[in-house]
């Protein structure tokens, strides 16, 4: 007898693609969310970067600053390109991937609000991605 959960055992799943204004910050804030693990065996999460086309569109994976798959110099990602940073949750419960999600925007508020705090322009860039502050 075959079950779906045993050949999907996470069938919750969400992505979250955040714009940040440059390749440094996205990285920054990558490397910042990845020391935290899940807490539970029933969440999975990947995250990536990519960057973003002059549209505003997903371009291609980024994988230690060059296009994954490219052996050209002039596939370097710039470091003040925009970027996307794409968080990939699954879960083998709705709940879980609420808890889950729920956790993971707390932690991005606050590298967020420690970028806008310690960094020149953070959330002030002129590509249009920032929010307006007083």
């Amino acid at each position: 007898m075959s079950s779906a959960i045993s050949t999907q055992p996470f069938p919750y799943r969400l992505t979250i693609s955040l714009p940040l204004p440059s390749y440094r910050l996205a990285n920054a804030a990558k490397r910042s969310l990845e020391v935290d693990k899940e807490l539970s065996s029933s969440v999975s999460r990947q995250i990536s970067l990519a960057s973003i086309t002059r549209e505003g569109e997903k371009a291609d994976s980024l994988s230690n600053g060059n296009l994954e798959g490219s052996d050209s110099d002039s596939d370097v990602v710039k470091q003040d390109e925009p970027t996307l940073l794409i968080t990939e949750y699954s879960a083998a419960t709705n709940r879980m991937l609420r808890v889950a999600v729920n956790g993971f925007m707390e932690s991005m508020g606050v590298v967020l609000g420690v970028m806008a705090e310690l960094d020149i322009d953070v959330l002030e860039h002129e590509s249009g991605y920032g929010v307006d502050r007083p």
